[in-house]
């Protein structure tokens, strides 16, 4: 069975992958209503956090919360939104989704029940910001190497 996360990751030209080295790749996640729905994916088949080591579990934290800060500084969502999800993919993965309160689903998780049709003004507005959220996550990761 093929596995997506390998796919993608092996595209050396994908443009929604931020930011990569040779442990984890930052990838703009495509979905609509969420500009800046982020993952974060260790690049080998790895099924669980704990079966990384200690040193590598740090690292992709590191980079979870690299990811974090910068939704926080160029969106200014009201809250973020992290989670490891996965049951079909064998790659260790960080779901990071800035959340606003006028998105389609807040306050509900983005799988729960649409609250509300989101303003395409605001969703515009926070499109707009990607090139300086993508430069500010890859300022970050290039700071903690």
């Amino acid at each position: 069975m093929a596995c997506d996360l390998c796919t993608l990751l092996a595209a050396s030209d994908d443009p929604s992958i931020i930011w990569r080295d040779d442990a984890l790749a930052i990838v703009a996640v495509d979905e609509p209503g969420y500009p800046g729905f982020t993952r974060v994916v260790w690049n080998d088949h790895v099924k669980e956090m704990t079966d990384l080591q200690p040193a590598d579990r740090e690292r992709v934290m590191r980079a979870v919360w690299a990811v974090e800060v910068a939704l926080r500084d160029v969106l200014a969502p009201h809250k973020v939104n992290v989670a490891s999800f996965g049951n079909m993919t064998p790659h260790v993965h960080w779901h990071v989704i800035p959340r606003h309160a006028d998105d389609a689903h807040f306050p509900n998780p983005t799988w729960g029940a649409r609250q509300r049709d989101a303003s395409p003004a605001a969703i515009a507005v926070r499109t707009a910001l990607l090139p300086e959220l993508h430069a500010a996550i890859t300022e970050r990761m290039n700071e903690s190497d």
